[in-house]
């Protein structure tokens, strides 16, 4: 059993392990290969060409900290139950640790996990609002805007202490979501038909009615900073005191 970044024998194995834990489709694992993935952020637990265990991580700083999102984390199913996961994620932050990143962070992806990841030494370090809403009578200004921009502007409209998820952030988001800016609101959001969902509402939450009016939408969700339930967690891995709570904004769930 060895634990390394994956070799190139390992590709088909791990897309299996992917599909097989997640479900997602080729087109999805395409564009996760074209836009985000690199071995040198993927960790895994093989044997020959099967691949037992893996995670991947995208790169993301806070004050000049560098952090890991966590991403993907999965065992294939046969060999579930044998702690290969805490082995996988204790080497992970041993790895991560050594090439100077202060802390990894991960998107919890069912509320139960949210235990599973305490008992690894993760604390929440997110917490966030969600709501509903329908459209109203009338739209406001709203635009469609590239990842660099989004990017650029979401630094003004972060709360305090806000994790920075930029590069191959926003270029795997840009591929499933849409950018929009206005007066005074950023949003990232995914549109099926007349429902969209918004992955991040930053800026003017009183304008979400309007923001539906304007894009053609009927109704919608989204989820901004706040308080009202846990979303993300986090794991120091260095000296360095990380502010809490942080916000971890941008979740590819």
């Amino acid at each position: 059993m060895i634990i390394d970044s994956p070799k190139q024998a390992h590709r088909l194995a791990l897309r299996a392990l992917w599909q097989e834990a997640f479900g997602d489709s080729d087109k999805f694992l395409d564009t996760f290969e074209k836009t985000a993935f690199s071995p040198d952020r993927c960790r895994c637990i093989s044997e020959g060409d099967e691949i037992l265990a893996a995670l991947y991580w995208f790169d993301c700083s806070l004050h000049g900290h560098r952090l890991a999102y966590l991403y993907a984390v999965a065992t294939s199913e046969k060999h579930r139950g044998h702690g290969l996961c805490r082995t996988l994620m204790e080497n992970t932050h041993a790895h991560l640790a050594a090439l100077g990143y202060a802390a990894a962070l991960l998107v919890p992806g069912e509320p139960a996990l949210f235990d599973f990841y305490e008992k690894l030494g993760y604390r929440i370090c997110t917490h966030v609002d969600e709501r509903s809403c329908t459209a109203s009578n009338t739209g406001t200004d709203v635009r469609e805007i590239g990842a660099e921009e989004y990017a650029a502007l979401r630094r003004d409209l972060l709360p305090p202490n806000s994790v920075l998820q930029e590069k191959e952030n926003l270029a795997f988001l840009a591929e499933t979501a849409s950018f929009y800016a206005g007066d005074r609101f950023l949003l990232a959001a995914e549109r099926k038909g007349e429902l969209l969902r918004g992955l991040e509402m930053l800026g003017d939450t009183e304008r979400v009615p309007s923001i539906l009016a304007a894009l053609g939408c009927k109704e919608g969700t989204f989820r901004t900073p706040g308080n009202q339930k846990p979303f993300a967690m986090c794991y120091p891995l260095g000296k360095d005191t990380l502010p809490s709570p942080l916000y971890l904004g941008l979740a590819f769930d």
